[in-house]
């Protein structure tokens, strides 16, 4: 089993709580290696079953409880690679907005913080913060059922993509005041962030300094929200740059402790508002809240209606990603701080963002699927890939990969990269063949040996073939000039 199937394999665990198959195994973790695995942490997940031999494995295989057959457990571990050795792991502290954070890893605020006790397992599970569910003085009444996703037909349970029609807390204010209170008294190595919402500016000058005399480190502006019943709130303010401006100004004065406007997504250039935001004296930045988005399940439906609301997930990231771009590459906001949201499912995802010059990231939809405990393995994943390349601290990261990108004009536009292809991988599916044909650019032929062959004088190295590969087997060239026409 190659390393993509053994992938392939883990995606199918059910990521089960107090999981049978490490129950059954007795000498090792068999369900925290596979969760390395799932959550990109391949190369240290053998640590957990180092003490199991086949016999151990085979009693957890047995045990697992799959819907539909059993996770092939032992021959996942014999191709894991062999357990790194231990090494002293660098510390992800960090700075953000004056405040001293143990990890850049911070819960968003929506329904996965909505209480104290939610908030302290996450605490005590290894989040270094909580943006609270968003304040208002609002009454909120929530639909049900407020959740939908988006995922492959027959694929339960697992989502690309979530649609939420949740609005801000339901609890009032003075219970989310005494909630915010006593986690920064009981917490106090913890990052409590307010995020608060008003519909005036007396509302929002308010609801400021209320949280502040709770004792918040911070503040975050909720001008995002894409699905509030009110006109006048949530992204209604993130779309309006004179606003966002106006509202972000009122609570500078009013307060002491950091700003941070939440940006939407929901509009065409974010530049616009956030230079508002920056010019009326933010601290930082948060992006992005959820994109308007419509899905149409029966099963979604609300006394036979559906609505317009925020979709969030893996299948968001592109767009947070690009919209983290825009912001870091403007020249006006070049210093301001950026908290990162938008589908950060692994460490590999949070690297992404740090590396486009995010200090701070928060997750949600992630937790909603998965629960606290994928801290683990943020922290692990990124702590191994520092110490592979030499880096001590988290800073180092921060927007390193934002010299990189340039404007479509300044591509290189006289080179090709030819796609080749693996032989011993090749299964003899024809999918290559099929797409180039059919999406691409008829340079793979496919015949009675079912192996593809490339057709170099029709290949234009758009590489659509190694992207539907399932195998792997079709991998990249060296950079070659582009022969002349």
């Amino acid at each position: 089993m190659n390393q993509l199937n053994y992938q392939e394999e883990v995606s199918r665990c059910l990521l089960c709580n107090n999981a049978p198959c490490s129950h059954a195994c007795g000498k090792g973790d068999v369900a925290r290696a596979l969760r390395a695995v799932r959550f990109g942490n391949e190369a240290i997940a053998a640590r957990w079953i180092e003490g199991c031999d086949e016999s151990d494995l085979e009693k957890a295989e047995e045990a697992c409880i799959h819907y539909d057959r059993p996770i092939r457990i032992r021959e996942i571990i014999k191709s894991l690679p062999k357990a790194e050795s231990a090494t002293e792991l660098p510390d992800l502290a960090i700075d953000f907005c004056g405040l001293h954070c143990e990890n850049p890893f911070f819960l968003a605020s929506s329904s996965i913080c909505t209480n104290y006790e939610m908030v302290a397992r996450a605490f005590d599970a290894g989040w270094a913060g909580v943006y609270y569910k968003t304040i208002c003085v609002d009454d909120i009444n929530e639909v049900s059922p407020r959740f939908d996703v988006v995922h492959r037909e027959g694929c339960t349970g697992d989502f690309t993509a979530l649609r939420n029609m949740e609005q801000l807390s339901e609890n009032p204010v003075d219970v989310d005041l005494d909630i915010l209170h006593r986690l920064k008294q009981n917490y106090p190595s913890k990052i409590v962030v307010a995020s608060i919402m008003g519909a005036t500016e007396e509302q929002w000058i308010e609801l400021a300094k209320k949280v502040e005399a709770a004792g918040v480190d911070a503040i975050e502006l909720n001008f995002s929200c894409p699905q509030m019943r009110i006109a006048g709130m949530g992204s209604d303010v993130g779309q309006d740059p004179e606003l966002v401006t106006f509202y972000t100004a009122y609570v500078k004065r009013s307060v002491s402790i950091p700003v941070i406007p939440k940006m939407t997504p929901n509009i065409t250039m974010i530049s616009n508002p956030a230079m508002g935001a920056y010019f009326a004296g933010a601290d930082a930045i948060s992006a992005i809240n959820t994109i308007k988005s419509v899905t149409m399940d029966e099963r979604a439906e609300v006394s036979g209606k559906w609505t317009v609301s925020g979709l969030s997930g893996r299948a968001v990231k592109p767009i947070a990603q690009r919209f983290i771009l825009e912001m870091a590459q403007n020249p006006v906001m070049k210093n301001l701080k950026m908290s990162g949201i938008g589908g950060i499912e692994t460490w590999r995802d949070a690297l992404e963002f740090i590396q486009l010059g995010c200090s701070n990231l928060q997750v949600c939809t992630a937790v909603m699927q998965y629960g606290y405990r994928i801290i683990d393995d943020f922290k692990l994943g990124l702590q191994h890939y520092m110490a592979s390349r030499g880096i001590n601290k988290l800073d180092e990261l921060v927007g390193e990969q934002l010299p990189n990108f340039v404007r479509p004009s300044d591509m290189d536009r006289d080179s090709v990269v030819y796609p080749i292809f693996d032989r011993d991988k090749c299964i003899g599916c024809g999918r290559c063949h099929i797409s180039c044909m059919d999406g691409g650019h008829q340079a793979i032929t496919f015949g009675d040996d079912r192996q593809p062959h490339l057709v170099g004088t029709k290949c234009v190295g758009c590489h659509l073939c190694r992207l539907v590969c399932p195998t792997g087997a079709i991998g990249v060239s060296k950079r070659v000039k582009k022969k002349s026409k």
